[in-house]
């Protein structure tokens, strides 16, 4: 009578645990930008429902992304920015149109990015900001 020795198929599946805890955190794709902190009105989420917004995130460094493409992660140089933006919003000229800026971006650079928005036909631009911190702003400010 023959029996089936599960201990290599337990080390294997610990294995490939193992490699899937790794490099599942690694999968997350996204530009690190540090928002700032201030208090706004949100945006209409029922207007934002219907398609995704096109983002334009601009790093500590000043270098352009958008979340299209196939590679979202990777650096744009101004004129494909601009052609790609064109692209999106020649399609679709409805489309909500944001900006994400870290805070220690100059600011030429944001009115840089605001301006190929501009030209490649956006008609209103928005801003993403941190909510949470910019409460302890107003209350400073208060007093």
């Amino acid at each position: 009578m023959g029996e089936i020795n599960v201990v290599p198929y337990i080390d294997v599946m610990l294995v490939l645990l193992i490699i899937f805890m790794v490099t599942a955190p690694l999968l997350t794709q996204g530009v690190q930008v540090e928002l700032p902190d201030v208090e706004a009105t949100p945006i209409d989420v029922a207007e934002l429902l219907d398609k995704e917004p096109l983002v334009l995130s601009v790093d500590r460094e000043g270098r352009f992304y958008l979340n299209l493409g196939s590679n979202e992660d990777a650096p744009l140089d101004d004129a494909e920015a601009e052609r790609r933006a064109t692209a999106v919003l020649e399609r679709d000229p409805g489309i909500a149109v944001l900006v994400k800026a870290d805070t220690t971006v100059p600011y030429g650079r944001v009115v840089a990015g605001m301006a190929m928005l501009q030209r490649g036909g956006a008609q209103r631009i928005g801003f993403l900001t941190d909510p949470a911190a910019g409460q302890a702003l107003d209350e400073l400010t208060a007093r």
